[in-house]
């Protein structure tokens, strides 16, 4: 039996994993003197102490964890979709412990070079096709192919937490700071770092710089986009709005970002994601 494995990247929740039938193996945060799981955390109470100051930190997955979940099923065929390696050690725990089960011959682990909703549609589609009785490799091959089929955009609106977590220079991050700038930050060729992809003043303006680079790529009812932000329901709103009107019959799936994400990004952040069907 073909088995579907993932982690919190995906924003599939414990109670969505167990109603799909497949693994979430979730990641760490902290901040003050609370510890959680990814997911699973209070975000009122999240958001309210950024608000007063705390820092949070967000780690991958125990090795122990994943160890445990590769262990359940000994005789199947796991494929385990796991968030982009460079953007957190969740990709190098993932192969670390196939080295150290005795199933790992069984064990295939897949960089998805992706994260939130294009990792979210790799993983529902993989497990559709385990329903529909499609070998291990058919999905395998599959997804692998949806991996080059997507783009991802992120907005922040607060750049000391791309700063602290090496995600933006210092310097490019009180710059930016210092003029209000809304930049555009894009995942780099290999996918293991969020580099500068435009700089504009507003974020309808960030937005439509976007859009022009889905029109440009031929986004259309083909794809679905994903819209994913950080407590900023108005803004996220009017995101989808805008593209909507720019792109006509193109789906767009709104999501919240998990405190992992948020950890990164920054409260009020949004990121724009695109994936080929």
């Amino acid at each position: 039996m073909v088995r579907i494995v993932t982690d919190s990247s995906s924003l599939i929740t414990a109670e969505e994993a167990e109603k799909m039938g497949i693994d979430m193996i979730p990641l760490c945060v902290t901040i003050g003197d609370m510890e959680g799981r990814d997911l699973a955390v209070d975000m009122d109470d999240f958001y309210g102490r950024i608000a007063k100051g705390e820092i949070p930190r967000s780690s991958q997955p125990p090795i122990g964890d994943v160890v445990d979940v590769y262990e359940k099923y000994p005789d199947d065929e796991i494929i385990n979709i796991s968030m982009a390696d460079g953007l957190s050690g969740t990709y190098q725990t993932a192969c670390g412990a196939k080295e150290i089960v005795d199933n790992g011959d069984n064990i295939t682990v897949i960089n998805s070079k992706t994260l939130c909703g294009p990792h979210k549609y790799m993983v529902e589609k993989a497990q559709e096709m385990k329903l529909a009785g499609k070998s291990a490799q058919e999905i395998i091959d599959y997804v692998n192919g949806m991996i080059e089929k997507t783009e991802s955009f992120l907005i922040p609106q607060d750049f000391s937490f791309l700063r602290r977590g090496g995600r933006l220079t210092p310097m490019a991050a009180a710059f930016g700071s210092v003029l209000k700038l809304k930049p555009i930050m894009t995942l780099t060729k290999d996918c293991k770092r969020l580099d500068k992809y435009a700089i504009k003043r507003t974020l309808a303006a960030s937005v439509k710089a976007v859009i022009e680079r889905m029109q440009k790529n031929n986004v259309g009812e083909n794809h679905i986009v994903y819209v994913t932000h950080a407590n900023t329901l108005e803004d996220a709103n009017k995101v989808v709005q805008q593209i909507k009107e720019a792109i006509p019959g193109v789906e767009v799936i709104m999501h919240d970002l998990s405190p992992v994400f948020v950890t990164q990004g920054g409260p009020s952040c949004i990121a724009i994601q695109y994936i080929e069907r």
